[in-house]
C-alpha cells in the first residue's frame, strides 16, 4: 500500500514551475513592502524632527514602533495558521499592513503616527509568520531553500526602494511636510497588489494531510502544483494529525507546548528564535538608525548625501548578498551560511570598534560597514527566515515560525530603540563593539542548536516521520 511519502513524492521531486514562482511572487511582494515600510521610517523621522518637534525618545519610539507590534503579529498569525489553516489567514495580514501604511500618510502628530505604525507592524509580523511556511510547504526538497529565500530576498529590493524614493523626493525639492507623507503612503501600493492573489491561494497539501487528514484534497493540490497524480490509497479522509502518529494528534495549546518543549524541538526553537533575535539587534539597530550613524560620521553632510550613501551600501553590498545566499542555499547549506555570516559580521564590527580611525574615517568605516551588510544578507538575515519554516512539524510549524519571528522582531525593536541612545553615549565605535559581541553569540548558537535541513524532505527535516504509516492506515483511523 502506498505510503504518505509517496503521496508527497511528486511535490518533493518536482521541477520548479509556474505554481512555485506564483507563490514566491505572491509572498515576496509582501516582503518588499515590509522592508520598505520598516526602513523608510529612519529617513522620515529626520524630516519630522523639526515639524513634530520630536525628542530623542520619540524618534526611538517611532523607529521601533512597527517592530514591537510585529512581535504580536507574528505570534498571533503563527498560532492561527496552525489552528485555522494557512489559506484562511493568508492575505489578512497584508491587508492590515496596507491600511496601516495609508493611515500613516495622514498622521497629524507624534501620537497618531505612533499608533498607525503599530498597525503597520502588526501586519508585517503576520507576513513573516505566514509567507515562509506557505512557500516551504509547497516547495520541492532540492530547491526549498532557494524558493523560501527568494521570498525573503525581495526585502533587498525594498531596502533599496526606500532610500531611492527618499532621494528622488529630496533631490526634487519636494517640501518636507509633503515628502514624508508620500514616503509612508507609497508603502501601501505593492502590498495591495497581492491581496487578491493571497486570498485565492490553495491550502497547502502538508496542512490538509497532516492536520486535516484530507487525502483527496491533498492529492488534488499536489497534482495542481506538479501536474503529476500522486499515489493514493484509502477513502480520501482521515483524522487530524494522522500523518504524524509519533506526535500528539490534538491541536490544543497544551499539546503545542509539549511538542515545542520536547526533544529535539526545544533546542531547535532556542536556535531559531535566539539567532534571529541576535541578528535583528544588529541588522535593524544599524539599518533603522543609519541616517543617525552617517550624520555622526559626516556632520557636514546633508540628509540627501546620507540617503544616497545608504542606497549605495544597500545596492553594492546588501542586495548581492541576498541573491548569493539564494543561489547557494541548497548547495552549501543553511548552517554554514549562517555561522560564517555571523563570523564575518563579528570581524567587521570589531575592526570598526578597534581600529583608531574605524569609526571616524569615511574611507575605513564605509568599506567595513558594507562588508558587514554583505555577510548579513549572505548569512543570518536570510537563513533565520528560512530555518523555522523547515525544522518544525506541520501541526506546529506556524507556531514555531511565529515564535522565532517574534523573537527576531523583539531584537529588532531593542536595536532600533536603543541604538540612537547608544550613539549619544558611546558613539559609533561603541555601538559597533556591542554589535560585534551580539554577532559572536550568534556563531555559537548556530553551531550548537541548529541542524542542517539541506536536501531533505520537509517531513525528514522537521523530524515529522517516525515511523511512517501507510495511506490505508491514515484512512482507517
Amino acid at each position: 500500500m502506498a505510503s504518505v511519502t509517496e503521496l508527497y513524492r511528486p511535490l518533493d521531486e518536482a521541477e520548479v514551475g509556474a505554481k512555485h514562482w506564483l507563490t514566491v511572487f505572491t509572498a515576496g511582494m509582501g516582503f518588499f513592502t515590509d522592508a520598505y515600510d520598516l526602513f523608510i521610517i529612519g529617513t522620515v523621522t529626520v524630516l519630522l524632527t523639526p515639524i513634530f518637534h520630536l525628542s530623542t525618545n520619540q524618534i526611538s519610539l517611532l523607529n521601533s514602533a512597527s517592530l514591537l507590534a510585529s512581535v504580536a503579529g507574528a505570534l498571533t498569525f503563527g498560532r492561527l495558521m496552525d489552528r485555522l489553516g494557512r489559506k484562511r489567514m493568508y492575505g489578512v495580514e497584508v491587508a492590515i499592513l496596507v491600511v496601516g501604511a495609508i493611515l500613516t500618510a495622514f498622521a497629524w502628530n507624534f501620537a497618531s503616527l505612533f499608533v498607525f505604525r503599530l498597525i503597520v507592524g502588526y501586519g508585517v509580523g503576520g507576513d513573516y509568520a505566514t509567507s515562509a511556511v506557505i512557500t516551504s510547504e509547497y516547495a520541492n526538497k532540492r530547491s526549498r531553500g532557494r524558493l523560501v529565500g527568494s521570498v525573503f530576498a525581495m526585502q533587498g529590493l525594498g531596502l533599496m526602494a526606500g532610500p531611492a524614493i527618499a532621494s528622488i523626493f529630496l533631490g526634487a525639492g519636494v517640501p518636507d511636510g509633503i515628502a514624508w507623507r508620500l514616503m509612508l503612503g507609497l508603502g501601501a501600493i505593492p502590498a495591495a497588489s497581492v491581496i487578491y492573489l493571497r486570498r485565492k491561494i490553495r491550502e497547502t497539501p502538508r496542512f490538509t494531510l497532516s492536520v486535516k487528514g484530507d487525502l483527496a484534497t491533498t492529492a488534488t493540490t499536489v497534482a495542481w502544483v506538479t501536474g503529476r497524480e500522486p499515489s493514493l490509497g484509502g477513502n480520501g479522509s482521515g483524522p487530524a494529525g494522522a500523518a504524524s502518529p509519533a506526535l500528539s494528534n490534538t491541536n490544543t495549546a497544551s499539546s503545542i507546548r509539549v511538542r515545542l518543549t520536547s526533544k529535539p524541538f526545544l533546542l531547535r526553537l532556542i536556535g531559531t528564535a535566539g539567532s534571529w533575535f541576535l541578528l535583528d539587534v544588529a541588522f535593524y539597530g544599524n539599518s533603522v538608525s543609519s541616517p543617525l550613524i552617517l550624520k555622526l560620521l559626516q556632520p557636514t553632510g546633508t540628509l540627501l548625501d546620507h540617503t544616497l550613501i545608504s542606497l549605495a551600501i544597500f545596492a553594492v553590498a546588501a542586495f548581492p548578498g541576498y541573491w548569493l545566499a539564494v543561489f547557494l542555499m541548497d548547495r552549501i547549506g543553511r548552517k554554514r551560511i549562517q555561522w560564517q555570516g555571523f563570523a564575518i559580521m563579528t570581524a567587521a564590527f570589531a575592526l570598526i570598534w578597534l581600529l583608531p580611525d574605524g569609526a571616524t574615517a569615511v574611507g575605513v568605516f564605509l568599506p567595513l560597514f558594507a562588508i558587514s551588510y554583505f555577510f548579513t544578507e549572505f548569512g543570518p538575515n536570510m537563513t533565520t527566515f528560512v530555518y523555522p519554516s523547515e525544522i518544525f512539524p506541520t501541526s506546529v510549524r506556524g507556531t514555531g515560525d511565529g515564535i522565532s519571528a517574534a523573537a527576531g522582531k523583539t531584537g529588532a525593536f531593542l536595536g532600533a530603540l536603543l541604538v540612537p541612545h547608544l550613539l549619544t553615549s558611546l558613539g559609533i565605535s561603541g555601538v559597533m563593539g556591542v554589535m560585534a559581541g551580539v554577532s559572536a553569540l550568534g556563531i555559537a548558537l548556530t553551531l550548537v542548536a541548529l541542524p542542517e535541513p539541506k536536501g531533505q524532505t520537509l517531513e525528514h527535516a522537521s523530524a515529522e516521520i517516525a515511523p511512517e504509516p501507510t495511506l490505508a492506515q491514515v484512512s482507517a483511523r
